[in-house]
Order: C-alpha cells, then sequence, then structure tokens
C-alpha cells in the first residue's frame, strides 16, 4: 500500500483521514504547518502527498511551488474547503496532481489516490519520442533538439494525456478531466489556448501542426 504524508493543520480532519488511510493498510504521516510540509516533502520515500491550502507559516500553494522546484515528483493532492475556479487552476499551474474539495468522503479521497498513483506510475514509463521532441516521464519534462523545453506542469499534464490517448480524438471536456482534475469548470477557450502555447512549445510549424491536431467541432488529437 502507499506511504502517505498528510498535511493538515485541522487536528480532527487530520485524525479522521490518518485512521482511515491506516485501516486500509497506509504508512500515514501527519505534519500541521507549511515549512513542516517542505521538509518532509523533500525526503525520499513517499507515495502521496494531501495537502491543505490553508496551512499556518506557508499557504498549500507556496509549499507545493516550492516542492515542485526542489524536484520532487510525489503525486500531490489539494485539500481545501475553497471552490473558486482560479484558485484550483492555480494549484494546478503549482504542480498539483488532483484538487479535492472539503467536504469529501473518505471512499472518494482513496479513489483519488488510487487513481493519481497509477497515472504517476504510467509516467514512469522511460521517455516518448516524436520528431525532434522527446518527453521524459521520470523527470517530467520535455527537450527539443536536445535542450529543455520550459513546459508549465499544466501543460506538461496536458502533452501527457494527449500522448497516452494518442490517435484518439479527445473532447475538451475529457481534457480538462485528464490534464486539470475532476470537478474543475473552464471554459473551452481555456483549454484551446493551453493546446495553442503547448503547439508552440513542440511544433516546428504550429499554425501547420504535424503531431497536435485540432478536430473541429470535437476536440484535439495527437498523432506522433
Amino acid at each position: 500500500m502507499a506511504r502517505i504524508l498528510v498535511v493538515e493543520d485541522e487536528r480532527d480532519i487530520a485524525l479522521g483521514l490518518e485512521e482511515d488511510l491506516t485501516r486500509h493498510g497506509h504508512e500515514v504521516e501527519v505534519v500541521r504547518d507549511g515549512d513542516a510540509a517542505v521538509r518532509r516533502g523533500r525526503e525520499h520515500g513517499w507515495d502521496v502527498i494531501l495537502l491543505d491550502i490553508m496551512l499556518p507559516y506557508r499557504d498549500g500553494f507556496e509549499v507545493c511551488r516550492e516542492l515542485r522546484r526542489s524536484g520532487v515528483k510525489t503525486p500531490i493532492i489539494m485539500l481545501t474547503a475553497k471552490t473558486q475556479e482560479a484558485e484550483k487552476i492555480l494549484g494546478l499551474e503549482f504542480g498539483a496532481d488532483d484538487y479535492v474539495t472539503k467536504p469529501f468522503s473518505a471512499a472518494e479521497l482513496r479513489a483519488r489516490i488510487k487513481a493519481v498513483r497509477r497515472r504517476f506510475e504510467e509516467d514512469s514509463a522511460g521517455v516518448y519520442r516524436f520528431g525532434d521532441c522527446e518527453v521524459d516521464f521520470d523527470r517530467a519534462e520535455v527537450r527539443r533538439g536536445g535542450q529543455r523545453v520550459d513546459v508549465t506542469a499544466l501543460e506538461f499534464r496536458l502533452l501527457r494525456t494527449l500522448i497516452r490517448c494518442r490517435g484518439r480524438v479527445l473532447t475538451r471536456d475529457q481534457l480538462i478531466q485528464q490534464a486539470w482534475g475532476p470537478d474543475t469548470y473552464i471554459g473551452d477557450r481555456v483549454v484551446d489556448t493551453h493546446v495553442l502555447n503547448l503547439r508552440k512549445k513542440i511544433e516546428s510549424a504550429p499554425a501547420r501542426p504535424e503531431f497536435l491536431h485540432s478536430v473541429r467541432g470535437i476536440g484535439y488529437r495527437f498523432d506522433g
């Protein structure tokens, strides 16, 4: 089972998470502030980090950003009572893998943990190459002509989703569910903007894409 770091300053919630996850066979450690989260999160061996946003010293956004800047690849699920779309997108941009809004059921959270672990294991399969690009799932990097391409965490998840489903047409809703995460509500224009930005980074001629194609009236397809 998983080794899970729970970052939650509300004692009752932290205790409930620890009891439920331990009962289902997971090894759990709880920390209650942002500084401790960064310190413990940098250590190796975690399978998942459950990260609350409202924390003492540093909030969850700062913790997530600092961990990703430190090279930590551990899947992060953010826990929050906030439901504003902008805050969900911000957490994902900083490198979170999923977002669960309180109140949530224990069963839902366990399912999210299972899903992010499965995706993480799939992404650890190695390097995928197309054209003059290579996507390194182990390092969460995109390189083009041997040079690292500056992509955001969200752009990487979007590309990863398209590569996994290469040859298939994905609707914008499907891309939102896979790249942004469940229960994220954004408009089609947001998806289109991110796809356009991604094209500029992986295509030799973005206006005439070779790999990331638009399918009129439906969504997008990756051929590579």
